[in-house]
Protein backbone atom coordinates (compact mmCIF):
# COMPACT_ATOMS: atom_id res chain seq x y z
CA UNK A 1 0.00 0.00 0.00
CA UNK A 2 2.79 2.24 0.72
CA UNK A 3 4.47 1.55 -2.58
CA UNK A 4 0.85 2.85 -4.46
CA UNK A 5 0.42 5.98 -2.48
CA UNK A 6 4.52 6.86 -3.06
CA UNK A 7 4.02 6.01 -7.02
CA UNK A 8 0.56 7.94 -6.82
CA UNK A 9 1.95 10.99 -5.53
CA UNK A 10 5.25 10.48 -7.87
CA UNK A 11 3.26 10.17 -10.93
CA UNK A 12 0.95 13.04 -10.06
CA UNK A 13 4.12 15.35 -9.41
CA UNK A 14 5.38 14.51 -12.83
CA UNK A 15 1.66 15.35 -14.19
CA UNK A 16 1.70 18.41 -12.93
CA UNK A 17 4.79 19.15 -13.44
CA UNK A 18 4.45 18.30 -17.02
CA UNK A 19 1.40 20.37 -17.28
CA UNK A 20 2.83 23.00 -16.22
CA UNK A 21 5.77 23.06 -18.70
CA UNK A 22 3.35 22.33 -21.33
CA UNK A 23 1.11 25.53 -20.61
CA UNK A 24 4.39 27.80 -20.42
CA UNK A 25 6.05 26.44 -23.58
CA UNK A 26 3.32 26.18 -25.60
CA UNK A 27 3.21 29.95 -25.89
CA UNK A 28 6.77 29.96 -27.10
CA UNK A 29 6.33 26.86 -29.49
CA UNK A 30 3.31 28.44 -31.31
CA UNK A 31 4.51 32.08 -31.26
CA UNK A 32 4.71 33.59 -35.10
CA UNK A 33 7.59 35.23 -35.98
CA UNK A 34 8.32 38.98 -34.39
CA UNK A 35 7.88 41.99 -36.54
CA UNK A 36 11.12 42.41 -38.79
CA UNK A 37 13.36 44.74 -38.65
CA UNK A 38 11.57 47.16 -41.47
CA UNK A 39 8.25 47.13 -40.13
CA UNK A 40 9.65 48.44 -36.96
CA UNK A 41 11.83 50.91 -38.36
CA UNK A 42 8.80 52.43 -40.67
CA UNK A 43 7.00 52.36 -36.92
CA UNK A 44 9.61 54.42 -35.50
CA UNK A 45 9.23 56.41 -38.36
CA UNK A 46 5.65 57.37 -37.62
CA UNK A 47 5.78 57.64 -33.83
CA UNK A 48 3.29 59.90 -32.52
CA UNK A 49 4.47 58.80 -28.98
CA UNK A 50 7.07 56.51 -27.39
CA UNK A 51 7.99 55.15 -24.04
CA UNK A 52 10.40 52.89 -22.42
CA UNK A 53 8.95 50.16 -21.34
CA UNK A 54 10.95 49.04 -17.82
CA UNK A 55 10.85 45.28 -16.59
CA UNK A 56 10.73 47.05 -12.05
CA UNK A 57 7.22 47.84 -11.82
CA UNK A 58 5.15 47.03 -8.97
CA UNK A 59 2.96 44.24 -10.50
CA UNK A 60 5.79 42.80 -12.66
CA UNK A 61 7.99 39.90 -11.19
CA UNK A 62 10.29 37.46 -12.53
CA UNK A 63 7.10 35.53 -14.47
CA UNK A 64 5.34 38.41 -15.55
CA UNK A 65 7.43 40.88 -16.96
CA UNK A 66 8.65 43.69 -20.19
CA UNK A 67 11.86 45.78 -21.22
CA UNK A 68 12.19 47.62 -24.02
CA UNK A 69 10.61 50.46 -25.90
CA UNK A 70 7.21 51.42 -27.24
CA UNK A 71 6.24 53.11 -29.74
CA UNK A 72 2.76 54.81 -30.74
CA UNK A 73 1.00 55.66 -33.89
CA UNK A 74 -2.25 56.06 -35.32
CA UNK A 75 -2.20 53.22 -37.15
CA UNK A 76 -0.13 50.65 -34.75
CA UNK A 77 2.00 49.84 -31.30
CA UNK A 78 4.89 48.83 -31.77
CA UNK A 79 7.17 47.42 -29.43
CA UNK A 80 10.82 46.71 -29.67
CA UNK A 81 12.18 44.65 -26.82
CA UNK A 82 11.32 41.41 -24.67
CA UNK A 83 8.43 40.24 -23.03
CA UNK A 84 8.40 37.10 -20.59
CA UNK A 85 6.11 34.50 -22.72
CA UNK A 86 2.72 33.10 -22.08
CA UNK A 87 -0.74 32.25 -23.63
CA UNK A 88 -3.36 35.25 -24.03
CA UNK A 89 -1.60 38.53 -23.99
CA UNK A 90 -3.89 41.29 -24.86
CA UNK A 91 -2.62 45.06 -25.20
CA UNK A 92 -5.37 47.61 -23.54
CA UNK A 93 -4.54 51.47 -23.17
CA UNK A 94 -5.88 53.31 -20.24
CA UNK A 95 -6.34 56.87 -19.58
CA UNK A 96 -4.56 56.71 -16.57
CA UNK A 97 -1.21 55.11 -15.12
CA UNK A 98 -1.50 51.32 -14.47
CA UNK A 99 1.25 49.91 -12.60
CA UNK A 100 -0.04 46.26 -11.10
CA UNK A 101 -3.67 44.31 -11.65
CA UNK A 102 -5.02 46.05 -8.85
CA UNK A 103 -4.69 49.52 -10.95
CA UNK A 104 -5.97 47.05 -13.74
CA UNK A 105 -8.88 45.72 -12.36
CA UNK A 106 -9.78 49.09 -11.19
CA UNK A 107 -9.61 51.33 -14.36
CA UNK A 108 -10.76 48.22 -17.03
CA UNK A 109 -14.01 49.84 -17.65
CA UNK A 110 -12.45 52.81 -18.66
CA UNK A 111 -9.64 51.25 -21.15
CA UNK A 112 -9.82 49.74 -24.85
CA UNK A 113 -8.14 46.70 -26.27
CA UNK A 114 -6.45 47.27 -28.83
CA UNK A 115 -5.86 43.59 -29.92
CA UNK A 116 -3.59 40.33 -28.74
CA UNK A 117 0.19 40.42 -28.60
CA UNK A 118 0.87 36.94 -30.53
CA UNK A 119 5.04 37.33 -29.96
CA UNK A 120 7.35 37.80 -27.06
CA UNK A 121 9.87 39.94 -28.92
CA UNK A 122 9.01 42.78 -30.86
CA UNK A 123 5.32 43.20 -32.04
CA UNK A 124 3.20 45.23 -33.97
CA UNK A 125 -0.82 45.44 -32.83
CA UNK A 126 -2.57 47.20 -35.43
CA UNK A 127 -4.70 50.23 -34.00
CA UNK A 128 -8.24 49.80 -35.05
CA UNK A 129 -9.52 52.88 -36.31
CA UNK A 130 -12.20 53.74 -33.84
CA UNK A 131 -9.73 54.26 -31.20
CA UNK A 132 -7.63 57.61 -30.62
CA UNK A 133 -4.38 56.68 -29.12
CA UNK A 134 -4.09 60.54 -28.17
CA UNK A 135 -7.27 59.65 -25.42
CA UNK A 136 -5.62 57.15 -23.72
CA UNK A 137 -1.68 57.58 -21.80
CA UNK A 138 -0.64 54.01 -21.16
CA UNK A 139 -0.28 50.90 -22.80
CA UNK A 140 -0.55 48.07 -20.83
CA UNK A 141 0.23 44.24 -21.66
CA UNK A 142 -2.29 42.08 -19.70
CA UNK A 143 -2.48 38.02 -19.72
CA UNK A 144 -6.21 37.18 -20.25
CA UNK A 145 -5.49 33.59 -19.24
CA UNK A 146 -4.64 34.05 -16.16
CA UNK A 147 -5.40 37.43 -15.39
CA UNK A 148 -2.05 38.41 -14.79
CA UNK A 149 -0.61 42.01 -15.24
CA UNK A 150 2.56 41.75 -17.71
CA UNK A 151 3.50 45.06 -18.14
CA UNK A 152 3.03 49.14 -18.74
CA UNK A 153 4.35 51.94 -19.91
CA UNK A 154 3.46 55.50 -19.72
CA UNK A 155 3.23 57.21 -23.40
CA UNK A 156 2.10 60.63 -22.86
Amino acid sequence: MKKFILMLFTHGLALALGFALGVYFLPILTAPASASAEQLRTSMGQARFSAEVRPDLRGSDFLHKGEGTLLVNDADIAFIGELTPGPDFQLYLSPDWVEDADDFHRLKERMVKVGPVRTFSNFQVPVPQSIDVAQYTTAIVWCEAFGAFITASKYQ
